[in-house]
């Protein structure tokens, strides 16, 4: 499976961006794709909050993946309370083997939904986001099987 890594230099110190990045409640601000954050727990030693992510975001992201990536089968989700959102894409040069389509639906079962789209994008819901995990853990084993 494709694997993307990207390093860049910041013209911020070092404190700058830890002071940004530990600020979670201004994610929304600088992230386009975080529609809002929820905080639940906030303790010196830990935090718990909850993303939420639009489905235009998903989209978005998905559409920028299989640009960079150029040969992909990209699966993105997110979860809001008992709400999942499910976005597959895949490359032109992949389509004749795997088919969005089926693979969010593939996913989406698991976490008690469904969905569809364009062989080379879909999208599911669910509303079992506890399954969520296990569901994108099995994605890999089933693309393989097809390629």
């Amino acid at each position: 499976m494709p694997h993307h890594h990207e390093r860049r230099s910041l013209p911020h110190s070092a404190a700058q961006m830890y002071d940004l990045v530990a600020d979670v409640n201004r994610y929304p601000e600088f992230l386009p794709w975080v529609s809002a954050i929820r905080i639940r727990k906030d303790a010196e030693d830990e935090m718990l909050a909850d993303m939420i992510v639009g489905f235009k975001a998903l989209r978005e992201t998905l559409d920028k993946l299989k640009d960079k990536l150029k040969t992909a089968v990209v699966v993105l989700a997110s979860v809001d309370g008992d709400k999942v959102q499910i976005a597959a894409g895949v490359t032109a040069d992949t389509l004749g083997k795997v088919k969005a389509g089926e693979l969010v639906n593939f996913v989406a079962q698991q976490v008690g939904g469904k969905g569809g789209g364009k062989p080379d994008m879909a999208m599911a819901g669910g509303t079992q986001p506890a399954g969520l995990d296990a569901a994108l853990a099995s994605v890999q084993g089933w693309v393989a099987e097809r390629l």
